[in-house]
């Protein structure tokens, strides 16, 4: 990939605020954005780790371990605790790393003053989060959830303001804030996914939005390292409209995969209960737009290839990323669905998902220069 172009930061004045080397930014915000992306895909082979382990209840409360301690104790939860806990620290560094990319994205693009507003709406949203705590727990509702939604209440704040006072590269600015705003929901869907009993509607939609933070954080990896200003399309309009029905077919598919995993047997804790549905016949429906789903890959792809579009290697990156998938598929389904193929097919279906991503960004191209 060419190198990052991020503009400098200016002040209203027009003087130069940046750092004084702006090529030192551009790389921190380069290895960032590289991490931030490998740390939302590893978040979900720990979530998996989790689910598959039977440890989702392993730390019996939210946000404290137990009632009584903040960590797992090892003598009473065993490695259930420790997993559990792990994939909850986990969150933490994830979130830490988004944090990070927000400001040093608002520090590159618009200077210090879009930084310090930015860090003056995160105080005002944990003072306010605070309050709410002060509040929920003499009237003895659930006090930790109410302080998380108000923290991402400022956060979204935040984000808005910061967005439409940005003066260039808004979208790496929305982006980023995008991934902070997932990191911090994720966290409250999580709290609400153990105080629930690990509901298998909510446990899929946590795994779906974390896949959608892997999507996201590829996207900001796309954009981050090409040309910014307007764009034209780069490819045939049929060509783009059979690339859309694609990702169609490819939410399908993983809406289904989410509902086969969700009635099989791994629940997260023995004592769970599914949906309800037939696993067998899920897996089978599940199986339906997998193989529309290749099949229109590969069609994208040799076309690709003839025509000699610029997007022809990533489409083959997405091509071996779904045979492997199917092939996983159809492997975890013979051998019963064994913990360690699941994992891998959860995983898998973020990347393809992500790789689908820089596809579908790259159906447009920046407008050439004028002379």
């Amino acid at each position: 990939m060419p190198d990052t172009t991020i503009p400098s930061a200016t002040s209203t004045e027009g003087k130069n605020t940046a750092a004084p080397n702006p090529a030192l930014w551009g790389r921190a915000l380069r290895v960032l954005a590289w991490l931030s992306f490998l740390s939302e895909t590893i978040i979900i082979g720990t979530g998996g780790a989790v689910r598959l382990t039977g440890s989702g209840l392993g730390c019996s409360d939210w946000p404290l371990c137990t009632p009584e301690s903040l960590v797992p104790i090892l003598e009473v939860q065993g490695v259930h605790g420790l997993i559990e806990f792990g994939n909850r620290l986990m969150t933490g560094v994830v979130g830490i790393i988004a944090l990070a990319v927000v400001l040093l994205v608002l520090h590159t693009i618009s200077g210090r003053r879009s930084l310090i507003r930015a860090l003056w709406f995160a105080l005002g949203g944990i003072v306010a989060a605070a309050v709410a705590f002060a509040i929920a727990v003499p009237l003895h509702i659930p006090a930790s959830p109410i302080a998380l939604g108000v923290l991402l209440l400022a956060v979204i704040a935040a984000a808005v303001h910061s967005v439409r006072t940005t003066p260039a590269r808004r979208d790496l600015v929305l982006l980023a804030w995008i991934t902070l705003i997932g990191v911090v929901a994720q966290a409250l869907v999580g709290g609400i996914t153990v105080l629930t009993g690990l509901n298998p509607l909510i446990v899929g939609f946590h795994y779906t939005s974390s896949l959608l933070l892997v999507c996201v954080t590829a996207a900001f990896l796309v954009r981050l390292y090409e040309t910014p200003g307007p764009r034209e399309r780069a490819v045939p309009t049929w060509f783009a409209i059979l690339t859309h029905v694609t990702g169609l077919a490819l939410a399908v598919t993983i809406i289904f995969g989410v509902l086969t995993t969700g009635s099989g047997p791994h629940s997260g804790d023995a004592d769970v209960l599914r949906h309800g549905f037939d696993a067998t016949i899920l897996a089978h429906v599940h199986s339906w737009p997998g193989y529309i789903l290749a099949a229109l890959v590969l069609t994208l792809t040799i076309s690709a290839w003839a025509l000699r579009l610029s997007l022809r290697r990533w489409l083959l990156v997405l091509v071996l990323a779904i045979l492997v998938q199917v092939g996983v598929g159809v492997w975890q389904a013979r051998e019963g669905l064994p913990p360690l193929l699941v994992g891998i097919h959860m995983v898998l279906a973020s990347l393809s998902a992500a790789t689908y991503t820089v596809v579908v960004l790259h159906l447009k191209r920046p407008l050439p220069a004028k002379e």
